[in-house]
């Protein structure tokens, strides 16, 4: 978790626009899984993905759903077709999402994000409920027991409002 947290940090600093979201995002809630990736969304503008390219350039950002595990390449013609980018860094797994199941494309996402300070800055993160509402739709195992997770904590923090 520490070198995803790092992910995480080089995104904030870089200024990339985005929203986290996935596990990682319940963790930041306060659930108690295991993550492996850090999942964002976030705006597909040339200006953006190549912020990532930049910020992400020393720890060697790699396709990874593609055999050759080609290196990050964003140019304006790719940058025109893509709507998910899955990377392999030398820090962890990062998924660039333009959309949300469940909630809709990016602008929508922004719309559902609250702001936290964590020790990698400031950032935007699914609000709870959209956050539920995304792992609700996607509807695998993994994502019901973190469902179930996120709807105790949401109890708990109802109780003490």
């Amino acid at each position: 978790m520490e070198k995803l947290s790092l992910l995480l940090q080089k995104l904030v600093n870089g200024g990339v626009d985005f929203v986290l979201i996935g596990g990682y995002a319940a963790v930041a809630h306060g659930a108690s899984i295991m993550t492996r990736d850090v999942d964002v969304c976030c705006r597909f503008s040339f200006n953006n993905l190549r912020r990532v390219q930049e910020v992400l350039a020393d720890v060697h950002p790699r396709h990874r759903m593609t055999p050759q595990k080609l290196p990050l390449d964003v140019t304006e013609e790719n940058c025109a077709r893509l709507t998910n980018i899955y990377l392999e860094t030398d820090l962890g797994v990062l998924d660039c999402l333009s959309e949300v199941a469940g909630l809709g494309g990016s602008e929508a996402v922004m719309t559902r994000a609250v702001e936290i300070d964590s020790p990698a800055g400031k950032f935007r993160i699914l609000a709870l409920d959209a956050l539920i509402q995304a792992k609700e739709t996607m509807g695998r195992p993994h994502d019901r027991l973190t469902v179930a997770q996120l709807r105790a904590i949401k109890e708990r923090k109802e109780h003490h409002s």
